[in-house]
């Protein structure tokens, strides 16, 4: 489906677009259970509440009025130099118009500019277009571990990019 589409930040009504978009995707293709739609629920609604423009991002690929894909980075109050990379996802209909790539570095591009040094992701395993585009960005695997949660046991995988690895 080919379709024009632009990048802008928040909308009202992009909560809960989101929640949608993850909650559907990962039933129908992963079979998470209802508590993996609370999570993201919860954990962007307090993202959005606490927003801070000078650690935090938010990026949400807009086609018409309907969501198409979205991304946020999440300073790290604890790691100050960390940004977390979080809720990346474009909707199955708009795959392969490059959506996820240009998200992605927005998301790198404003932790270089807010001068993190590094940005780290918890995904898991198994999905392979996600794990294509981090590791074309730089990311590599720093853990794993098997987990019993959303009702099922999955494999873990945290990613993470070094912005200025000569600085290490």
């Amino acid at each position: 489906m080919e379709s024009s589409f632009e990048i802008i930040g928040y909308f009202p009504g992009v909560i809960g677009q989101i929640t949608t978009l993850h909650a559907v995707y990962y039933k129908e293709h992963w079979g998470l259970d209802q508590s993996f739609e609370a999570q993201v629920s919860r954990e962007l609604s307090d993202f959005i509440t606490h927003f801070d423009e000078q650690k935090d991002g938010l990026w949400s690929a807009v086609s018409g009025h309907e969501l198409a894909g979205f991304i946020a980075i999440t300073g790290d109050r604890e790691h100050p130099d960390d940004a977390r990379l979080r809720w990346y996802i474009v909707d199955p209909d708009h795959h392969g118009q490059g959506i996820g790539r240009i998200l992605i570095a927005r998301a790198i591009d404003f932790s270089r500019e807010t001068g993190y040094k590094r940005i780290y992701l918890w995904t898991f395993q198994g999905l392979d277009q996600a794990q294509s585009i981090y590791e074309q960005n730089g990311f590599t695997i720093a853990d794993e571990r098997d987990v019993e949660q959303w009702g099922d046991i999955i494999r873990e995988q945290q990613f993470e990019l070094f912005l200025n690895p000569d600085e290490l």
